[in-house]
């Protein structure tokens, strides 16, 4: 009996794993490609401290509001003044829709995240704490369960987008992911940009410099979006 179930488990091990591998080869085949859904999306949006909120909220400024729509503003726990920003933002463009059109549109929402790492925190303690953020984060992706995610460099996108890719791995939604690297970055990438890269997370992944481009071919050049 020993021997049988040693030969059924040697069996499964192998089938698991290359159920794996064919589970993770199909979400990589599919990210990137164009979304189709034609209604309105789940858009969670990441905000982060300083030039990062001001590039994002340019960004959300251009977008299409009935397609991305509703959205959801996540900042860092400590970062209350992206948030509040966020909030005029989007109380502006509710009084614009309703005198434009005359009817009520959807309410945004805003939510905080713990950060994986304080600025000067030690590396040691940082395993504590990106392991709570990421726990938080797969709990706020399966709160929301956006279809898509807007980023743009703050060290808070990183477990969201992280948690998103697994959600897809299991089959709980998709989130199509578009990294914007700020316009402060000129020869590299962030490390959210470049862990987001060679990880293959992003959908798309877009820079402001022409020099980054021809470094990370996988990316795209926009131009500046400020």
């Amino acid at each position: 009996m020993e021997k049988e179930s040693d030969k059924i488990s040697c069996l499964v091990l192998p089938i698991l794993v290359a159920l794996v591998v064919l589970r993770v080869l199909y979400v990589l085949y599919w990210t990137g490609k164009p979304i189709q859904e034609s209604h309105s999306l789940r858009t969670l949006i990441v905000l982060g401290s300083g030039g990062h909120t001001a590039e994002m909220l340019s960004i959300v400024n251009v977008l299409q509001k009935d397609r991305f729509a509703p959205r959801f503003y996540v900042a860092a726990a400590t970062d209350n003044m992206s948030l509040q920003k966020a909030r005029v933002l989007e109380e502006s463009l509710i009084d614009q829709e309703e005198n434009s059109r005359g009817n009520k549109i959807v309410a945004s929402q805003f939510m905080q995240i713990y950060r994986s790492r304080e600025v000067g925190q030690s590396y040691i303690t940082s395993v504590g704490t990106t392991l709570i953020a990421m726990a938080h984060a797969l709990w706020l992706t399966l709160t929301i369960r956006p279809q898509v995610i807007i980023c743009n460099g703050p060290g808070t996108c990183v477990p969201l987008c992280v948690s998103a890719f697994i959600f897809k791995l299991l089959g709980l939604g998709w989130s199509h992911i578009f990294y914007v690297e700020s316009i402060a970055r000129v020869r590299r990438l962030s490390l959210s940009g470049l862990l987001l890269y060679k990880l293959l997370l992003a959908d798309q992944l877009y820079v402001q410099w022409p020099q980054l481009q021809r470094k990370y071919p996988r990316a795209h050049h926009v131009g500046s979006l400020m």
